[in-house]
């Protein structure tokens, strides 16, 4: 019995300390099992919050771009552009075409290099010096015998800088621009569409009964503007709408501003101006703003190199052009001025385009390439101005 139970006895024993065993695996196993669920529950909940960090990292910056836009547009808006950009050019740049459909399309590419660049004026001299007729508002028509270079450039660049619902009212009929429709149009930010949403707009008073309220504006909406004065018929006038508008009025309301308003108030770019000027003399001495050109640059072949050119501080730039002679022909034909080297008209005389292949640029060409050179330069001269 003794040697049963002691069987049993190690029978039981071992069959004891297997269960205690298997007991206590199952419990570790439990114990792993529940830690290794509750380790995944936390690398999940870790998991999703850096999936939903990532995500907000992700959406962030396209809201802060956005706002940033957004801001930097009102900003820009807001700071508006105090300085001006003109340009001088000889109408007898258009002696270099061969017929009067090619004369038309020059006179387009320089109107394209101009609101490209964002050109406030510019000025077409007679590089011989004559006297030329001034009013160039006014279309009298040419023949061959009266032909005038610099007033047909001029009546071509009024026509193309004139918005295009404006045309009808200020252009009749012209020999002029007998070959218009060959123009590339110049989608000038002041070429407003009928629907565009503008602070802004170009217009023509019109011959309307109006009684004691403001004239009426057409501005090539579908409504027409009620300005806050009576004025003339058949002006061209800026108009400044207001910022609300009543939707049961049957027209919207506005207010008669200056030309230079939209790009001094809110930065955009209004079309340039067209002058006519006797000779490069007059072109330079006659100028409409207020104190004359405080920066003048003419360019030429023979001039300095632009790679360490600082320009000054402006407020208004002037950059000159040679027709096919170059500017010393101008200076020479103009008896107004008195000096031996073209250089001493200028405060610079550069040279825009170095190792030319070309024996010739033409002057159309030599606009594009002179204003893509040159603008950079204006807008560290303008920034600094603004800084100080």
């Amino acid at each position: 019995m003794n040697s049963i139970t002691a069987f049993h006895c190690y029978a039981i024993c071992p069959n004891a300390t297997l269960a205690a065993r298997s007991s206590k695996d199952k419990a570790a196993k439990q114990k792993k099992a529940k830690h290794k669920k509750k380790k995944d529950k936390t690398i999940t909940k870790e998991a999703a919050q850096l999936h939903v960090q990532a995500a907000g990292d992700q959406k962030a910056p396209n809201i802060n771009n956005n706002i940033q836009a957004a801001d930097n547009n009102i900003a820009s808006e807001n700071k508006g552009r105090p300085y001006t950009v003109s340009v001088a050019v000889p109408g007898s740049i258009l002696n270099n075409a061969q017929s009067p459909e090619l004369r038309t399309y020059l006179a387009g590419q320089i109107a394209r290099a101009l609101v490209i660049f964002e050109v406030d004026e510019v000025v077409i001299f007679d590089e011989s010096g004559k006297t030329v007729n001034e009013d160039v508002g006014e279309f009298t028509g040419v023949t061959r015998k009266d032909y005038d270079p610099n007033k047909v450039l001029a009546n071509i660049l009024q026509y193309l800088e004139c918005p295009q619902y404006l045309r009808k009212f200020f252009f009749p009929k012209h020999p002029d621009l007998r070959y218009a429709g060959l123009l590339n149009p110049l989608n000038s930010t002041h070429h407003m569409l009928i629907d565009e949403d503008v602070p802004y707009r170009e217009g023509v008073t019109l011959d309307r009964p109006v009684g004691k309220k403001g004239s009426l504006v057409n501005c090539g909406m579908r409504k027409e503007v009620r300005i806050d004065r009576q004025l003339q018929s058949g002006l061209r006038v800026t108009v400044k709408l207001d910022s609300e508008q009543s939707s049961d009025s049957k027209t919207y309301k506005g207010t008669v501003v200056s030309a230079d308003a939209p790009r001094m108030d809110a930065g955009i770019y209004w079309g340039y101006r067209v002058r006519v000027a006797r000779s490069l003399g007059a072109a330079i001495t006659e100028c409409p703003y207020e104190g004359g050109y405080d920066l003048s640059i003419g360019t030429s072949d023979g001039g300095d190199s632009m790679e360490e050119l600082n320009l000054s501080s402006f407020k208004h730039i002037l950059i000159a052009f040679g027709g096919l002679s170059g500017l010393e022909a101008a200076l020479e034909s103009d008896e107004s001025l008195r000096l031996s080297d073209i250089r001493l008209l200028f405060d610079y005389y550069l040279n825009t385009c170095p190792g030319q292949g070309s024996r010739i640029i033409r002057t159309e060409e030599a606009m594009l390439i002179s204003l893509a050179t040159i603008r950079p330069k204006v807008f560290a001269a303008a920034k600094s101005k603004l800084n100080k």
